[in-house]
């Protein structure tokens, strides 16, 4: 750790996330004195695996190649085991029925769309139709729905969705990487970095006002808007049905199941992680974007539709079920008009600064929360060093 001869104020972290984590550690690395609360008895917030025989994180979780939570946690040698995806076993939803290969009429409009600079202020509907059609630009929205868990990516930046797009799903290799273990995994290990670094953890303690100096607030957006007292802290983000089953194994079975009509995601997590479920056993964990006016159970009834025609017999196989409804908790979604420069602001005023996926960072799903918890650290630190703490005689 490294000292410094003018002492700093304490900093204080609200949120035991990987927000929180992150930024516990980048400030404790400049040798700032940190503490970190908790309100729930462990850390990790969404990052959280579950116990038992079904290692099933809260929703579809995946590391990406070369982005920044992977550089940061490769330079720290923090990097967990990981699994590459496989390279068989896509299937793809379109005209009613279950596919082998995506439509061949993408093609020829993706390898022209490829590399070109989308904008701001067009959605991503518009701008695809206006270089292809509009059956390519509803199928290239709807395959955006694993990233954005919204019901209509066409609708959102075609800034937003094209980067991710090329990123993520049109990368001659694919950047997708799968932590063994589940992300608990990662959050032991992001913990044990934190404590030998000095960190003060202590999990079952809420704050409800905020303690003075630099205070890193690491919550979700709706949770630091009731903290902060700020009505302001508001950003879109998804609204999904959640469906985590374990089934007995099936030889056939897909491994991933991109669902080109309703932006709806299935995957068969052990398939590239055996120790996620128990032998003979498949773990899947699929969502399905919640529509406006729609109800959970009708958003489910959807997906059902999807396993149905995915995973053959699947209702007779269940072994373990978990449904969960995740609404605002999936990452921030921009409109047209605005980028990530445009959400809530990491610097608060005040002493206090902001973290999480929904703030204004870059990067895709959890790598938001890590380049802002990276940022707010920083920032924290350079003001706990320019407080003047008082004299002791």
């Amino acid at each position: 750790m490294a000292s410094y001869g003018t002492p700093m104020h304490e900093i204080t972290i609200i949120g035991g996330g990987v927000a929180g984590l992150t930024a516990a550690i980048t400030c404790a690395e400049q040798g700032a004195i940190v503490c970190l609360f908790e309100a729930h008895d462990e850390l990790g917030g969404r990052a959280r695996s579950t116990d038992g025989r079904y290692k099933a994180n809260l929703g579809p979780h995946a590391i990406y190649k070369g982005g920044t939570l992977w550089n940061w946690l490769s330079e720290r040698d923090l990097m967990p085991p990981i699994a590459r995806p496989q390279l068989t076993g896509y299937r793809f939803r379109y005209q009613g029925a279950i596919h082998r290969t995506p439509p061949m009429t993408l093609i020829p409009p993706g390898l022209r769309l490829r590399g070109r600079m989308a904008p701001v202020e067009q959605d991503f509907r518009s701008w695809v139709t206006d270089h292809s059609d509009e059956q390519t630009a509803d199928l290239l929205a709807s395959a955006a729905g694993v990233y954005t868990f919204h019901h209509d990516p066409g609708e959102l930046s075609a800034a937003f969705v094209w980067e991710r797009s090329q990123r993520l799903l049109l990368s001659v290799t694919p950047p997708a990487r799968f932590i063994i273990g589940g992300w608990r995994t990662l959050v032991t290990g992001l913990e044990h970095r934190a404590r030998a670094l000095g960190v003060t953890i202590q999990v079952g303690q809420r704050v409800d006002a905020l303690p003075d100096g630099p205070v890193i607030v690491a919550l979700e957006l709706r949770d630091a808007r009731r903290l902060l007292g700020d009505d302001a802290l508001q950003w879109p983000s998804g609204n999904t049905l959640c469906l985590d089953l374990g089934l007995h194994t099936r030889r056939g079975d897909p491994w991933i199941v991109s669902d080109l009509e309703s932006a709806g995601w299935a995957e068969r997590y052990n398939a590239q992680d055996p120790t996620l479920s128990p032998d003979n056993e498949d773990l899947i964990q699929a969502q399905m974007p919640i529509r406006p006016g729609e109800s959970a159970d009708d958003a489910a009834l959807r997906l059902d539709h999807l396993l149905d025609l995915s995973f053959e017999s699947w209702r007779d196989r269940i072994t373990w079920r978990r449904r969960q409804v995740m609404d605002g908790r999936s990452g921030a979604l921009d409109l047209p008009g605005s980028s990530w420069r445009d959400r809530p602001a990491i610097d608060r005023g005040d002493d206090t600064f902001l973290c999480g996926d929904q703030v204004a960072a870059p990067g895709c799903l959890a790598e938001v929360s890590f380049a802002s918890a990276i940022e707010a650290g920083t920032l924290a630190v350079t003001r706990a060093r320019n407080v003047v703490l008082p004299h002791v005689t």
